[in-house]
C-alpha cells in the first residue's frame, strides 16, 4: 500500500512511501485489541480507593444493651454497619489492577489497530520537521495546514522531539509520542495518525521483531 508523503505546509512532497502489509494490511484480531486496551486502562488505575470499615471507625465498643430480654437483636458495638455512622460492609480496599499479557499478543494488537487506521484512511505520512524553539503557534499552523484541526490527532516521531512535544502539549486532542511508545489505546483513541517518515522503519523493526 502506497501513500503520499506530505510536508508541514499541507502539500504533497512529490513522493510516496510503501506501508508494510505485515503491519498495515493484516486481518485484524479484535480480541487481541480488546485485551491490550483492557490491560492499558487497568494498568493506569491507581487502586488507592479505601472505604472506612468497622475496624477503622472511631466509635465506642461498649455493649449497648443486655444480650437477652430486650425483644430486639443482639448489639455489641456502635461500629456495626447496622448503625448510622458505623463501618461499611465489604467496601473497596487498595488493590493492584495490573496484569500481564504476552508480548506477541500485544504486538498483534498494535498491528491490528494500525491496520484498521490504514483501511479507514486515517494515516498520513509527513516529512520530518523540528522547531528552533517551542512555539504553540507554529504547531497550530502545521495542524491547520494538514487539516486535522478538529480531530483527535496522534503524532508519531522516530525519537524524542522536545520542541515539537512542548509545542503540542497545550493543544486539546493532540498528542506526540515516539514510535517505541506507540500503544494500541492511543492508536484507536485518535481520529488521525500523523506518522513521520523516519518513524516508519522504527515501527517496522519493533512490530516485526521475532
Amino acid at each position: 500500500m502506497e501513500i503520499a508523503v506530505y510536508s508541514i505546509s499541507g502539500k504533497e512532497a512529490g513522493r510516496k512511501v510503501s506501508l508494510n502489509a505485515d503491519i498495515f494490511g493484516i486481518e485484524p484480531n479484535d480480541h487481541a485489541i480488546y485485551s491490550d486496551v483492557k490491560q492499558h486502562l487497568a494498568n493506569r488505575r491507581q487502586g488507592t480507593h479505601a472505604s472506612t470499615e468497622r475496624a477503622d471507625v472511631a466509635r465506642t465498643t461498649k455493649k449497648l444493651k443486655r444480650q437477652k430480654g430486650t425483644g430486639g437483636a443482639r448489639a455489641g458495638s456502635m461500629k456495626s454497619p447496622l448503625f448510622k455512622g458505623g463501618g461499611r460492609v465489604f467496601g473497596p480496599q487498595p488493590r493492584d489492577y495490573t496484569f500481564k499479557l504476552n508480548k506477541k499478543l500485544k504486538r498483534l494488537a498494535r498491528i491490528s489497530a494500525l491496520t484498521y487506521k490504514a483501511k479507514n484512511n486515517q494515516i498520513m505520512v509527513i516529512e520530518d520537521f523540528n522547531f528552533d524553539a517551542p512555539k504553540t503557534k507554529q504547531m497550530t499552523d502545521v495542524i491547520n495546514n494538514l487539516k486535522v484541526t478538529n480531530k483527535k490527532t496522534l503524532m508519531v516521531f522516530a525519537q524524542v522531539n522536545k520542541n515539537v512535544y512542548l509545542s503540542a502539549r497545550n493543544l486539546q486532542g493532540k498528542k506526540v509520542v515516539t514510535a517505541s511508545d506507540l500503544n494500541t489505546y492511543d492508536i484507536l483513541n485518535a481520529n488521525s495518525l500523523l506518522i513521520s517518515e523516519s518513524s516508519l522503519p522504527v515501527i517496522e523493526s519493533i512490530l516485526l521483531k521475532q
